[in-house]
């Protein structure tokens, strides 16, 4: 089972890059401005408290997860060009788990379907808890700063 957790752990880490590969050619695209910038799963903080959206904010910000994208923390008073760039890091964050989620989940349904199946089940819940759930903390993030910005736009 250790051998398992390892394992996924690792093909979360080496989907990280992937997604980030993968989000640097699409936010290029018109899809990525029009669409994929504005992605917006879970509109209500009261299912994201629900789900574990809180826990996992917790754990990024209290942990060595902090560390790994200094882009997306405000030290003082905002002005409004650092809401916009810090909105822009975190689409960039957003999307690339999510490419990293997807990524991950294609691996594991593989795997399942080799016969693997509590591998796959390990390797799902920790991708879960890496890719999706930072997705869905970085959608409800800019939820928050867009309201900031439309505060500072008045």
């Amino acid at each position: 089972m250790i051998k398992y957790f390892t394992y996924s752990i690792s093909i979360t880490f080496i989907s990280w890059i992937i997604g980030m590969i993968i989000n640097a050619f699409l936010v290029k695209t018109e899809l990525y401005r029009t669409n994929l910038s504005n992605l917006n799963f879970i509109k209500s903080r009261f299912i994201n408290k629900a789900i574990g959206v809180t826990l996992i904010k917790w754990v990024v910000k209290n942990t060595f997860f902090k560390y790994f994208n200094p882009k997306l923390s405000i030290k003082n008073q905002p002005k409004l060009s650092e809401l916009d760039n810090l909105r822009k890091e975190m689409t960039i964050a957003e999307v690339s788990h999510l490419i990293a989620f997807f990524a991950v989940i294609i691996f594991a349904v593989v795997t399942f379907f080799k016969g693997k199946h509590l591998l796959a089940l390990v390797m799902t819940i920790i991708n879960i808890l890496m890719n999706l759930y930072p997705s869905l903390l970085q959608q409800e993030n800019k939820r928050r700063i867009d309201k900031l910005i439309a505060f500072f736009q008045k």
